[in-house]
């Protein structure tokens, strides 16, 4: 190698260069590409393209120019990266489901929200828009810092003198390199008024703007969810808002429901909207829309959702809430540049920093028209002093041999400066008359004026701050329009959902092939044992009620699933049906995976610390677990319980701590034993053995078991008993137990294990969905070597699928009900 090429290498540590070298990159990124500046609101290339038109002259009142021209002056002078990302960014700033108010006018096609895209900037056309004019009004009167360009042929603008604040106004997206900002737009003249008050006051706090400036207004409008995102993202510069579409429910004439879609949350494709929506009843995640069509038109936007007849139109709007993106959330990061760092703002220091900038443009406004009145009046003191000796000064300039000498000669004679010297010289004949003579001496006086009004002005804060105020809401007349976005206040501030809802007694259904839904108890009238029953659900063929529980609609259910997972949901909350309707998909309801299914449903009233919940796996495993731990359950689920491998969760229940247990399997044993026999274990715990079991056998069944109970024992084939708790023993935990039921051809598994205690009703639900109501008390009292009397009559091929206790129901005249219901 040559000794030359040897000096110019140079070792370096790779790690370190690299280190270095990304910080140089990301901080490039960070500062001149991706973040807006927090005066202007503008990112570079924002600011790029409106300079270079407002530099060619594409003003609002000029004609339209190719967009293909501006492209090429940006990128040709000031932004060297290519000409599709600066074209990207034009078109956004012409598109008014983008832009609350849009900065660049564009003729021709623009995209649409549909998710089309803009024609080559070839065929289209654009120019300024009149409100953009406003981000560039005083910047020729030195208002602001100029940089070199790329190349050092050109001076750029660092920022704009922004004569209103854009960064609220109309918002910024953008990520750079280990950072992102996502500020929403806002309506101008909330605003504006924003910044007026906080003039005023600057000791005004964040809740006392947020009176003025209520929240985000976005261009497609919509409606906020509440406020508590919006305080939180004002007060912190971080926080999340839930954004819905405007919907309204129509009835048609032939009593049909639709649901009409008129707004949509803040960047939203429609076409990929309705195309989500037909895939969702395509697969069947969503069931009661009968027809989808899009009536948008150059008057709005109508997306039409027709509901079948058999459907809850409400219901259905909240699983398009859930499943879709007619509801969405906008994460807020108030990230911008302030003195070219970046920084997260609440809303109180963006408007300041904004107030900050208007003070310093206004200021160097004035500074800049006070010197130029200064040089005037400079210039006119010279010329009356050229007119009160006018003869001499037209011999000492006729009688000069040059220019320069006729310049020094006036300099001598009368004192005057060079530059007043060559106004005299430049000063033609017509302004020796005396009408002439006259306007100078206006001029000067008026002048004399304004000097004295703009020292005035640097000379005060408030002074300052009246002209930012006057501008501010010269801007406001001119361009304010109405809210968009209807904010709709829940929360601390109004009313709790749930208080709206009445304290009702509920029956929640759920059927094995998971369809839910929830109906007033009284809905099943109570009848003698032996009855046929009542129809209780429409169901397929190949479906049938799985679970049956009675609650509140206050209470929170919980949903144990075969994956040892628990879900929740509040029983209001659960779409009320009527009593043959199957209900919706739980999948609707909650996010549970494709291959898992709810196992167990137990209601809560309140999480309180001395309650425990008591797991039973198909396997015989038990766990129990403090109940304070599943306070608080994410929408996605929590881990219960971990299971080995192949078993699945059979039964969960509550208990105080102190209560026996008795876990029944489908072969007719039960075991007894205390609960303490299982020590407390954390919520992702296995678990201990419960009961020894055959190869054959599985359980069906655990109770926490009261003093002075029966045991109740319903079999596959419609028979049961109740046999006294004290038959059976109380044993250490682990045991294969006792015998409850002898099991025969004739009765059949063991389908159910319930602990009674004769104050309840019984429910019993067959695979068809048949569902009989008695009293336990008319259920014989038997041994645990018994077979069991009849509970239900059933068809060929028919059986037991589910059983549940419900409180007693007092009815006048049972038979009578009976032969009503049987005739419906």
């Amino acid at each position: 190698m040559p000794e030359n090429n040897k000096s110019q290498i140079r070792e370096v540590n790779i790690s370190q260069e690299m280190r270095s070298s990304f910080l140089d990159y990301a901080m490039s990124v960070i500062v001149s590409r991706a973040l807006p500046d927090v005066r202007d609101g503008l990112k570079p290339v924002h600011r790029r393209i409106l300079y270079a038109m407002h530099d060619l002259g594409m003003t609002p009142d000029k004609p339209y120019k190719k967009s293909a021209r501006i492209v090429g002056e940006v990128i040709g002078k000031y932004h060297p990266h290519g000409d599709a990302a600066v074209y990207d960014t034009m078109v956004r700033m012409a598109q008014d489901f983008n832009y609350r108010y849009m900065l660049v006018d564009g003729h021709g096609n623009f995209g649409s929200v549909d998710g089309d895209a803009a024609a080559a900037m070839r065929y289209t056309e654009a120019r300024m828009s009149k409100i953009s004019m406003e981000l560039l009004r005083d910047i020729n009167k030195d208002t602001i810092d100029y940089q070199d360009n790329y190349d050092g042929s050109e001076k750029e603008p660092v920022v704009l003198p922004s004569r209103f604040p854009n960064l609220l106004v109309n918002g910024a997206a953008g990520i750079a390199v280990g950072m992102a900002t996502n500020i929403p737009p806002h309506q101008l003249g909330e605003v504006i008024d924003g910044v007026l008050a906080l003039s005023k006051d600057p000791d005004i706090t964040v809740a006392q703007l947020m009176e003025i400036i209520p929240g985000p207004d976005f261009p497609t409008a919509g409606q906020i969810i509440g406020k508590g995102g919006i305080r939180k993202a004002y007060e912190t510069g971080r926080g999340t808002i839930t954004v819905r579409a405007k919907v309204e429910i129509e009835e048609t004439s032939n009593g049909k429901q639709s649901i009409i879609v008129t707004e949509l949350p803040y960047q939203v494709n429609k076409a990929k909207l309705i195309e989500k929506i037909a895939d969702l009843v395509r697969e069947k995640k969503i069931e009661g829309i009968s027809d989808l069509r899009d009536e948008s038109d150059r008057n709005g936007m109508r997306i039409v959702i027709e509901v079948r007849k058999d459907a809850n139109a409400n219901v259905l709007l909240n699983n398009l809430y859930k499943q879709t993106a007619l509801q969405t959330t906008f994460g807020i990061n108030m990230l911008a540049l302030v003195n070219g760092e970046p920084k997260v703002l609440n809303l109180k220091q963006t408007l300041m920093h904004y107030l900050d900038h208007q003070k310093v443009v206004i200021r160097r406004r004035t500074e800049y028209e006070l010197k130029k009145a200064e040089a005037r009046a400079h210039i006119l003191e010279g010329l009356r002093i050229a007119l009160d000796h006018l003869d001499e000064v037209i011999n000492l300039i006729r009688n000069s041999r040059t220019t320069d000498i006729a310049r020094q000669g006036l300099m001598e004679q009368f004192s005057l400066t060079e530059k007043q010297a060559q106004a005299i010289l430049d000063m033609r004949l017509q302004r020796l008359t005396g009408l002439e003579r006259e306007k100078i001496e206006e001029e000067y006086k008026e002048l004399v004026k304004l000097i004295s009004d703009l020292k005035a002005i640097l000379a005060s804060e408030e002074k300052v701050l009246e002209i930012i105020r006057k501008e501010l809401l010269e801007i406001k007349e001119k361009f304010n329009d109405e809210r968009r976005t209807e904010i709709i206040v829940t929360g601390i501030e109004a009313i709790e959902d749930e208080d709206l809802i009445p304290k009702e007694n509920i029956v929640i259904t759920l059927t094995h092939n998971g369809y839910i839904k929830r109906l007033p108890v009284s809905t099943y009238r109570s009848q003698k044992r032996g009855g046929r029953g009542i129809q209780g659900m429409g169901t397929n063929e190949d479906d049938f009620v799985e679970h049956l529980i009675t609650t509140s609609t206050h209470n929170t259910i919980l949903f144990f699933t075969n994956k040892g997972k628990v879900y929740r949901a509040k029983g209001y909350e659960i779409p009320e049906y009527g009593r043959t309707a199957k209900g919706i998909p739980i999948i609707n309801l909650l996010e549970i995976d494709r291959d898992e299914w709810v196992n167990a449903i137990i209601p809560v009233s309140e999480f309180v610390d001395n309650w425990f919940l008591f797991f039973t796996t198909k396997d015989g495993i038990c766990k129990r677990s403090p109940l304070s731990q599943f306070a608080h359950i994410r929408t996605s689920g929590l881990i219960a319980l971990t299971l080995r491998e192949g078993d699945e969760l059979i039964s969960a229940r509550l208990t105080d701590g102190s209560k026996d247990i008795i876990i029944g399997t489908k072969k007719g044993m039960l075991i007894r034993f205390p609960e303490t026999d299982v020590r407390t274990m954390g919520r992702t715990a296995t678990g201990v053995k419960g009961i020894s079991l055959e190869d054959d056998d599985q359980v069906v069944g655990m109770e926490v078991l009261e003093k002075n109970v029966d045991v109740l024992i319903v079999t596959q084939n419609g028979y049961g008993k109740r046999t006294h708790e004290s038959e059976y023993r109380i044993q250490s935990r682990g045991g294969k137990g006792l015998k409850t039921c002898n099991i025969t051809e004739k009765n059949g598994e063991v389908v159910a294990v319930k602990a009674v205690t004769g104050e309840e009703d019984l429910m019993i639900v067959t695979a068809a969905g048949v569902i009989i109501r008695m009293d336990v008390n008319d259920i014989s009292t038997m041994g645990r070597n018994t077979v069991g009397v009849k509970l239900i009559k059933l068809e060929e091929n028919e059986h037991v699928s589910t059983v549940a206790l419900v409180d007693k129901e007092d009815q006048n005249d049972e038979e009578s009900e009976c032969e009503q219901d049987v005739e419906e």
